[in-house]
């Protein structure tokens, strides 16, 4: 028996040498040959290719893929590791960070790459007149961050006022060259943006001057290019991936997902609940060209309340996502364990309810149709992203949920461009439908949302002071919870930040779905995860080898 055992155990061990060096064969055989072309697809048009003022999905995936940064958060483990930085320390009090950084690295145009470029680069993030959705992380308290280049490998930057993980941030700042005539499409990451076609593709190149190479001493990244159309449509995205035209599709419909999964099972990956939620705010920018009588209804949190506890979650996550999806609780996701409070409860659907506490407010039902204490009739529009069916379809049964209590809803969509321009611009919208894709598991990464002077505080955005005493509230928070390295007091401001946006209910969460994504079999190195990019994150590593 036991020399029956051994035999096998040699068979086997054979076996793994046979396949090793099939595997490392075939590497080597790919790399000779170029690591391919990937294709994939952007839902939208990128606002930017300025790494400093990205703030949509679109743009954060170029960021990614072409932005060199000083630290990483590993997409797998979650945990940080060295890049442009060979190493780094923060001082005690959490307002100063030194780096080491690498000698010998060019930008990809090959203007060298020094301790001076990530000082320029602190200096364009934190100007004020920039407004960086990534440089409001940095902001726990009032005045000038500071920086000292000590020597070409050497800096030292000083913030006003302690910085909780101030290390983990500069996960995605992306450094810029001082000298560089190129600007920021000067790139210290693994691909360069080589072309781009308005409305119809970024073509990225592999960087000829990146640093990394593997554990064999190959010189990343392994792919000769990547190609990202932009494509709205998820139907038409997903005709192609089955046709053989895209490689992968970084978040999946679940109805596609389950349809793939009965048929090719090997192309579909779920990595469970995810970090992402999908929510619906109302306008209550006081310049908003709007009627009067409906900003005083956005304005009122019991409103915002009945609303929340009139749409059914469940029905969102059954028959919109195909169980895909579970119903959210509030600002993060129960998938992020340390952070979420656990004190919080999935809001109960309960139209009844709701119809009582709008008449408590001075609502009156007159023939099935809810009216204001002034006898306006109780109509609003939700505007979302056309080609989104997910926000498309949960609009509706909002819609459906809504008229049970008397409340006429118009859904309305647009491109996306034409919805950000009204939602940031012309604040031209009654209410809207769209997601927030969380990139790491820190309050701080979301900043940029709860600062009440930020851009990206949707609801009522770039306040000179806080307009209510709750937001001012949150501002103290989440300025309080990064000023400290203390996680216990860190998780009881952050709780609170939770407590209070569940009852003032200036988003009202919908839905946290799962991380679906497919990617093809020709395409080698690929271990999707939870944390954006959930596919691609380990891109400088991938093959695709021809069909």
């Amino acid at each position: 028996m036991m020399r029956h055992k051994k035999s096998n155990k040699m068979v086997s061990y054979g076996k793994a040498i046979a396949v090793s060096a099939l595997c490392l064969f075939s590497l080597g055989h790919a790399l000779a040959q170029g690591g391919g072309e990937l294709r994939f697809c952007l839902r939208t048009e990128p606002k930017t290719f300025n790494p400093l003022k990205v703030e949509e999905d679109a743009s954060g995936s170029i960021r990614y893929l072409t932005g060199g940064v000083l630290v990483r958060i590993n997409r797998q483990t979650q945990q940080l590791e060295p890049e442009l930085a060979q190493s780094w320390k923060v001082s005690k009090d959490g307002r100063q960070i030194s780096f080491h950084v690498r000698s010998g690295i060019s930008f990809s145009d090959g203007t060298p790459f020094t301790a001076a470029d990530v000082a320029y680069t602190m200096q364009q993030l934190m100007d004020p007149a920039l407004h960086s959705p990534t440089g409001d992380a940095f902001r726990s308290g009032a005045g000038s961050v500071e920086t000292k280049v000590i020597s070409p490998t050497q800096i030292s930057i000083k913030f006003p006022a302690q910085v909780a993980e101030l290390d983990r941030l500069f996960d995605g700042v992306a450094i810029l060259s001082e000298h560089s005539p190129k600007k920021e499409m000067a790139v210290l990451g693994p691909f360069v943006v080589a072309d781009y076609k308005p409305g119809s593709t970024v073509l990225l190149q592999r960087n000829p001057n990146y640093w990394k190479s593997d554990e064999q001493g190959h010189k990343l990244p392994y792919l000769d290019s990547i190609r990202l159309d932009i494509q709205p449509n998820r139907d038409v995205e997903m005709l192609r991936f089955k046709r053989g035209e895209l490689d992968l599709i970084n978040s999946l419909d679940s109805e596609y997902f389950d349809k793939l999964a009965a048929t090719s099972p090997q192309l579909v990956h779920d990595a469970g609940a995810s970090l992402d939620s999908e929510q619906l705010w109302f306008n209550e920018v006081a310049k908003a060209p709007i009627p009067a009588y409906k900003r005083n209804w956005f304005h009122s949190a019991n409103f915002r309340r009945a609303i929340s506890e009139a749409i059914n979650r469940e029905d969102l996550s059954r028959v919109v996502f195909h169980g895909h999806a579970q119903p959210a609780v509030g600002p993060f996701s129960p998938a992020n364990k340390f952070w979420f409070n656990n004190k919080l409860k999935p809001q109960p659907y309960s139209p009844d309810s709701a119809l009582k506490a709008l008449q408590a407010e001075g609502f009156r039902m007159e023939n099935g149709t809810l009216k204001d204490k002034d006898r306006n009739e109780v109509v609003f529009s939700i505007i979302t992203n056309a080609g989104n069916k997910y926000r498309e379809r949960m609009a509706v049964l909002i819609q459906e949920d809504l008229q049970k209590i008397g409340i006429h809803v118009n859904v309305v969509t647009l491109d996306f461009p034409s919805l950000i321009e009204r939602m940031t611009q012309t604040f031209d919208y009654e209410a809207i439908i769209l997601g927030l894709t969380n990139v790491d598991l820190d309050p701080n990464s979301e900043m940029n949302v709860w600062l009440s002077s930020s851009e990206n505080h949707q609801w009522n955005p770039q306040q000179k002071t806080p307009e209510t005493p709750w937001e001012a509230e949150i501002d103290r928070l989440m300025r309080a919870q990064a000023s400290t390295s203390d996680p216990k007091k860190r998780k009881e401001a952050f709780d609170r930040v939770q407590e209070i946006v569940v009852e003032q209910a200036p988003f009202i969460f919908l839905i946290n779905k799962n991380a679906l994504s497919a990617v093809a079999t020709s395409v080698h190195g690929a271990a999707p995860v939870i944390l954006m990019p959930q596919t691609f994150w380990n891109a400088d590593r991938f093959t695709v080898s021809a069909k």
